[in-house]
């Protein structure tokens, strides 16, 4: 394989992970979910902003109009399936695609861990609880950042334009655990 080859394949690798204006980026492991969290709503908003909204606040629940007698307060009726008007079906055809595009962004051996969850909403969540842990992990992933600054030295043979980038990467990565 000559230079050019192996270089394009490089390109493409780092396309499928980081993704590009057409392609979603996927989450290959948990190293990277820091990255993918932050680049997987830029590209939702990117390509279909109202998709988010499936993310954020959950499936549409497709109910009845409340009765003209009924109390204001008095629960809403889910809609028969078989009543569904278009505009329905339009909302929950929105959800589906939110669920399938983020289940898209998945490794098939990330995915596999999720496959209980049923809507974008839940999916996200579990990914955000997983990969950012609880307080204990947080606490612990910020002692590790703290030592890796302590730590931060020239490594021998590196370019100065390399320890920058480690060194931008590591603040960034102290920046999102809520250290700087």
């Amino acid at each position: 394989m000559d230079s050019t080859s192996k270089i394009a394949q490089i390109n493409q690798e780092m396309d499928a992970v980081i993704g590009t204006s057409t392609r979603i980026p996927r989450l290959y492991d948990a190293d990277g979910f820091d990255e993918w969290k932050w680049r997987f709503p830029q590209f939702i908003k990117r390509t279909e902003p109202k998709m988010w909204r499936s993310f954020v606040r959950g499936p549409t629940r497709i109910t009845l109009p409340r009765g003209e007698k009924e109390p204001i307060d008095a629960p809403l009726k889910d809609k028969d399936v078989g009543e569904y008007t278009e505009e329905d079906w339009e909302k929950v055809e929105a959800d589906d695609k939110a669920f399938a595009t983020i289940t898209m962004a998945l490794a098939p051996d990330i995915a596999q861990g999720f496959r209980q969850y049923t809507t974008a909403k839940s999916l996200w969540e579990a990914l955000l609880e997983v990969y950012e842990g609880n307080e204990d992990m947080k606490e612990s992933r910020q002692d590790s950042l703290r030592q890796k600054f302590n730590l931060f030295n020239h490594i021998l043979g590196e370019t100065l334009e390399a320890q920058l980038q480690r060194f931008t990467t590591l603040n960034t990565q102290m920046s999102d655990a809520g250290i700087i």
